[in-house]
């Protein structure tokens, strides 16, 4: 049965009803991030990229606070308002994820919430 994981302390709050992240079995499952500035709650300025790396690095912080870093994040979901941001996006997400990647799936989707351009979910193991 899951369970809700330790606090994440340096994690933008939920945009909705939900935990930043849940643990079963030795997975962590991280929802869906976005480009939110953890400090202001806000949405970073600059589009795509801007917004990939800043959920990227609150990736990072709540990986930190789980006590996990980007190497034992094994699955990624990445959501895209428009594919045309895929190469660009892609340029990021290598920065923070070297060889071997994780597994990931990316999708266009219809709309995210508030306007953002990119959301990424994530599964890490202990």
């Amino acid at each position: 049965m899951p369970k809700a994981a330790p606090p994440v302390p340096r994690a933008p709050r939920p945009i909705g009803p939900y935990s930043v992240a849940a643990e079963a079995a030795g997975l962590v499952f991280i929802s869906g991030q976005l480009g939110i500035d953890p400090a202001s709650g806000q949405r970073v300025e600059g589009g795509a990229v801007a917004e990939a790396e800043r959920l990227l690095e609150n990736l990072g912080l709540i990986l930190g606070d789980l006590g996990l870093e980007f190497a034992d994040v094994v699955k990624t979901t990445l959501f895209l308002a428009d594919i045309a941001d895929f190469g660009a996006v892609n340029a990021v997400y290598s920065r923070y994820f070297s060889a071997p990647a994780p597994a990931r799936s990316t999708i266009q989707v219809g709309a995210l919430p508030g306007g953002y351009r990119v959301e990424m979910e994530a599964v890490a193991a202990r």
